[in-house]
């Protein structure tokens, strides 16, 4: 399989399949990506009237830019199997996978998927929400290394961990950082995104900015969102920097120089620039779309 584009993942926005005011607003909304609900927000007397929702939806929606995933059932539940057929009819660029516990979990998507013929480029999403998968989280994470386990991005399920731990949930989310940094290692170490938990008051714009700017400096890729008025803070946190971007775009055109292009080292304005940091501002101008 060949190496994913890069994807900006700054704001990504949860969506009920059976929401049709929400999914048709869609289009004029700024979030990077999209993840269409089948799962929680869908009472089980609701899950095929869901899915047909689904597949209307994305049979007359048009390619905006933005990325679409579906968030299935788990396969454990008497739903998720239908939900993973209904979501492949739909071609997504992406299946979040809820309740992900172990590796396993993903690899057995990942089968069934390979089994149906699915598109090469299909890439699968984990949620991160219970603790043993946070016990587990290295070994979930390692699957980005294969390209042919589609894993292509961890999601932080916040809201799941504090439920299931009894921590106090507190502004400052002081309880929960651990396993969030824990999570953001482990998704660098196995070369994947990593997407902060949600904020559930989306009236108080102002603590979500904060807790924005927070999931940033813990080096989380972008945040989930549950409103549309969360889509402007969150982009903005997540974007890189007007200095930030300069030095990037500084340290690209100094390894270009032909004088530059076989060296491992350079020098910069009085700084020892490496190739690593070269690799990190192309990473940098790539979420800023340069």
């Amino acid at each position: 399989m060949t190496a994913q584009p890069f994807r900006r993942r700054r704001s990504v926005l949860y969506v009920p399949a059976l929401n049709e005011r929400a999914l048709a607003k869609l289009p004029g909304l700024a979030c990077d990506a999209v993840v269409i609900d089948l799962e929680d927000s869908v009472a089980p007397a609701r899950k095929d009237e869901a899915r047909q929702a689904l597949k209307a939806f994305l049979a007359a929606h048009e390619d905006d830019g933005k990325e679409i995933v579906v968030r299935i059932n788990a396969l454990s539940t008497e739903w998720g199997r239908d939900d993973l057929a209904a979501a492949l009819a739909c071609n997504p660029d992406a299946i979040l996978i809820p309740k992900v516990e172990t590796a396993r979990d993903v690899l057995e998507v990942n089968d069934l998927l390979d089994q149906a013929g699915a598109d090469p480029e299909l890439q699968l999403w984990a949620m991160v929400e219970t603790p043993r998968a946070v016990v587990e989280i290295a070994a979930i994470a390692s699957l980005g290394r294969d390209k042919g386990a589609r894993l292509s991005c961890l999601v932080a399920g916040t809201n799941d961990l504090v439920k299931d731990t009894g921590i106090r949930a507190t502004p400052d989310r002081r309880w929960l950082v651990p396993w969030l940094m824990q999570m953001v290692l482990a998704a660098r170490a196995g070369g994947v995104d990593i997407l902060d938990g949600v904020s559930n008051d989306f009236s108080n714009l102002e603590a979500f900015a904060a807790e924005c700017a927070q999931g940033r400096d813990m080096g989380f890729d972008g945040k989930t969102l549950i409103h549309p008025a969360q889509i402007a803070p969150a982009n903005q946190a997540f974007s890189p920097a007007e200095d930030g971007v300069a030095e990037a775009l500084a340290i690209r055109e100094a390894f270009a120089l032909p004088e530059n292009q076989a060296k491992g080292v350079i020098s910069i304005n009085g700084k020892m620039v490496e190739r690593l940091h070269l690799q990190q501002a192309e990473r940098l101008l790539a979420k800023a779309g340069l």
